[in-house]
């Protein structure tokens, strides 16, 4: 017999967030249907409570007591038959009506478990789609501080929540990632299945950011063997772990610790220093870092002229300070990491956005 795939086994730890629903809104709705089926079909009966004959009572009409007990064991069995429509009206509404609000009545009472079963069934063909569109995406290894920050502030700046898949062992990450809005594969990522699961293969970009950096290096090293070309960006605790990150295959490494003690010493010795280097590191507020493509405008161009203050110039796959000789003039192809407004502002419009005869007799 042939043993179902790596993948396949992976799949049932593939979880996907679900809408929004509270469930005491739905148990209300089940409810309120229940007690709709069952005081219409009493009030029904009642109406029609000379078409009845009561065995216990015979040649008596029956009341509301006994239209009542004659509705909730019809609804919930075929019928004791100590209570039997007599009448060919009372026969036919028992037919067309009553029948089918007892149907309807059991499907309530077992809907947990066909909703339970039609769940499954929901989440796998969710999953299946979701494989299937699965690709160009981003992969976040490890959901705490710095993983759920790096997810929003990818979220911020235009990428969809769809396109971006945590990776975490973590039942609490699982909950606060749905929450956010974003698909969850639940397990060691430095296991290969797991890394498989995510589709890392397919991925663009993979950002390992749990809290070990021993973690760190063994998930990097199983990243790039899965996928050699992908941008890997990588978070270690010690600087002194840089160069082994590196090695293992990390385009870019960010030192936390080392970057939190150097915002903290400049706050300290410059607190309006500090408070500027939070804004530019804060998403949606203030200030942002920003990489953009050069204007056809501003080709030729001194980077000090251009109207976004620029700070660096990516050229041929390399970056240069603003400064450097050898971007002195912009060409075709660069592009800018720029310091701007994180939202367009009337007195400072971003470049492209607008007409700017200036920008095309410079040009």
């Amino acid at each position: 017999m042939n043993e179902p795939s790596p993948l396949s086994r992976a799949g049932s730890m593939i979880k996907l967030p679900d809408p929004v629903q509270s469930p005491w809104v739905a148990l209300g709705r089940r409810i309120l249907a229940a007690a709709s089926i069952l005081l219409g079909t009493v009030l029904l009966v009642y109406l029609d409570r000379e078409g009845y004959r009561d065995s216990q009572h015979p040649g008596e009409t029956i009341g509301l007591l006994e239209a009542f007990y004659y509705t909730t064991v019809t609804l919930s069995t075929t019928g004791y038959g100590d209570i039997v429509p007599a009448t060919d009206q009372a026969r036919l509404v028992n037919a067309l009506v009553i029948t089918p609000a007892r149907i309807a009545f059991l499907v309530l009472l077992i809907g947990t478990t066909l909703e339970v079963l039609a769940s499954q069934g929901r989440e796998m063909f969710r999953v299946a789609r979701w494989r299937k569109n699965m690709r160009d995406h981003i992969v976040i290894i490890g959901y705490g501080t710095k993983g759920r920050s790096a997810a929003l502030t990818l979220v911020k700046n235009g990428h969809a929540r769809e396109s971006i898949v945590v990776v975490d062992p973590s039942s609490t990450a699982l909950v606060e990632a749905h929450a956010d809005g974003f698909a969850v594969i639940t397990g060691d990522a430095t296991r290969r299945q797991i890394l498989t699961s995510a589709d890392v293969a397919e991925a663009r970009q993979v950002i390992v950011t749990t809290n070990q950096d021993a973690t760190n290096v063994l998930a990097t090293l199983t990243v790039r063997q899965l996928n050699p070309e992908v941008q890997i960006v990588a978070a270690v605790r010690e600087e002194d772990n840089v160069p082994l990150m590196k090695q293992s295959g990390a385009d870019s490494v960010i030192t936390t610790a080392e970057t939190v003690g150097r915002l903290l010493g400049l706050s300290t010795l410059s607190p309006d220093l500090g408070d500027v280097m939070e804004d530019l590191l804060t998403s949606g507020a203030g200030l942002e870092v920003a990489e953009r493509d050069i204007l056809l405008s501003e080709v030729g161009m001194q980077p000090q002229r251009v109207s976004d203050q620029v700070i660096a110039v990516v050229r041929d796959e390399k970056t240069h300070h603003y400064y450097d000789p050898v971007v002195t003039q912009l060409a075709r192809g660069d592009r800018l990491i720029v310091v701007r407004p994180s939202q367009e502002r009337p007195w400072a419009p971003r470049p492209g956005t607008h007409v700017d005869e200036d920008y095309a007799q410079d040009a």
